[in-house]
């Protein structure tokens, strides 16, 4: 939207082009674009570490391989969809086109989590990827520079294609990480937690201008279409969800994690 050394697992060939391992985010304030409350129009982000590129394919076999129970065709359809691993030709075998270290996909929320938690780790909150996705190149927050929010919004007008490149290609932002745009949608730890669901809405929420397309009326900036679209994409995901361009990536505290 590869796993690294520290946090998630051992470097693959790709590695060796990157440095070792995860890069670490600076602490920081997160505006989100629907606060909580009116009185939590902040939310502080301590420092944390952060994989540099999304889980590819080639690590996603190794931790099936370790961690049979997560195989294609043999997860419970309580934690995956029809499509985990589509692409896929086997339990243990990628499937023609599908580039060992390109990211790994039609993969649902369980399983990414499952994922980083047998590595020591855990998925992102979407308060740390939204604040580490806000970084361009050269800016720790970007998202007032109309080129960067152009070029993110460039990326999400066009479909996914069959062929997903290699990770890490492109240049790392301000704290060393790559691909947070361009590339696929990643999983974040409370990926609904934004819009509340229509159960909440037909149960008399007060503040119905949170739902649909209403919700855009209330957003903090209506300017950052592309945050808004993130969100929206995220609160139409059910955790055993699997789609074509979503992938993950993982995250630790930087001071470590029980």
């Amino acid at each position: 939207m590869g796993t690294l050394l520290l946090a998630v697992g051992a470097p693959t060939a790709l590695a060796a082009d990157l440095p070792r391992g995860p890069a670490k985010v600076g602490s920081g304030v997160y505006r989100p674009v629907y606060p909580p409350s009116p009185e939590e129009t902040e939310i502080e982000v301590q420092p944390f570490l952060l994989d540099r590129t999304p889980v590819t394919n080639a690590q996603f076999l190794a931790f099936v391989r370790k961690h049979p129970r997560w195989q294609k065709g043999r997860v419970p359809r309580l934690f995956v969809d029809e499509e985990y691993l589509k692409l896929w030709a086997g339990p243990e075998k990628l499937g023609p086109g599908v580039k060992a270290e390109a990211p790994v996909v039609h993969v649902s929320w369980f399983v990414a989590k499952a994922y980083c938690e047998a590595q020591g780790a855990r998925l992102p909150t979407e308060a740390e990827w939204e604040y580490a996705a806000a970084a361009s190149e050269t800016k720790q927050d970007a998202r007032k520079d109309p080129v960067f929010l152009a070029r993110i919004l460039s990326w999400y007008s066009k479909p996914t294609p069959q062929q997903l490149p290699s990770v890490g290609k492109g240049q790392a932002n301000y704290w060393g990480v790559h691909d947070l745009h361009g590339l696929v949608w990643e999983w974040v730890l409370d990926f609904g937690n934004a819009l509340v669901s229509g159960d909440s809405r037909e149960s008399g929420d007060p503040d119905t201008l949170r739902f649909c397309g209403a919700g855009a009326l209330t957003a903090k900036d209506r300017d950052d279409y592309a945050s808004f679209m993130r969100i929206a994409f995220r609160s139409s995901l059910q955790p055993a969800y699997t789609t074509a361009g979503l992938g993950f990536r993982c995250a630790r505290s930087a001071a470590g994690e029980s």
